[in-house]
């Protein structure tokens, strides 16, 4: 806390946050690129996109981000472990107090106090780490198949595409209600806090008090160490 200013982020958490954001985008721009779509839809015909109706260069590229998706998904839950920091995940109440939170937005009473992550966070967290999870194993699954010395039944093979579209499906509306969500006027400093790792300290007590608390508590500590 220094300047007016609360670190949230480190520059660690950031790289991960974008490693994933470009690795997904990539994953469902090739993904797609394996149907017809694009040679359907003239996509390829667009300035600098010739080559996306190219199987081999969308499954190269398709390839190429689900190792950096897995690399970042490992590193998260690493990085984090270690550190035991665990604010992300749910708590009892998250639901009903996700309720409270979103009509205190729109002007419908007050929001309850919040640690480092609201409730609805947490409870987001949970939905795309599953739709990540659903997405990589079945996306491993669906690699061991290319393997001429690994024969999969085609159930497996069936359950694990069936999956891998679902999961796929479930990853793009995590991302839309993510983005949806910066359009409330209270969510708005989130989003620079990932870019520059800060918010401001009048957003962190006002938003997030018990988090504030915390962290305050621990600077007055190191103060009175260093006096």
């Amino acid at each position: 806390m220094s300047g007016g200013k609360v670190k949230r982020h480190s520059g660690i958490v950031r790289f991960i946050h974008c490693s994933v954001a470009i690795s997904t985008f990539l994953l469902i721009f090739s993904g797609l690129g394996q149907l017809p779509l694009y040679k359907r839809y003239m996509v390829d015909q667009l300035p600098g996109l010739s080559w996306a109706s190219n199987f081999y260069i969308t499954l190269l590229i398709h390839y190429v981000a689900a190792a950096w998706l897995v690399f970042a998904s490992i590193m998260h839950v690493v990085y984090h472990a270690l550190r035991k920091e665990f604010d992300l995940l749910p708590r009892r109440g998250d639901l009903k107090e996700s309720w409270v939170v979103i009509k205190a937005m729109f002007g419908r009473g007050k929001e309850p106090p919040a640690d480092k992550y609201l409730p609805e966070q947490r409870l987001a967290y949970a939905y795309m780490a599953f739709s990540f999870f659903l997405v990589i194993i079945t996306g491993f699954i669906k690699v061991l198949k290319n393997f001429p010395s690994i024969a999969l039944p085609y159930p497996v093979w069936q359950w694990a595409t069936n999956l891998h579209n679902v999961g796929t499906v479930l990853v793009i509306l995590g991302i839309l209600a993510h983005l949806a969500a910066f359009a409330l006027k209270p969510n708005r400093p989130l989003i620079l806090s990932m870019i520059t790792g800060y918010v401001s300290e009048e957003y962190a007590r006002h938003r997030h008090p018990l988090w504030y608390e915390r962290i305050s508590k621990k600077r007055d500590e190191r103060k009175a160490l260093g006096g």
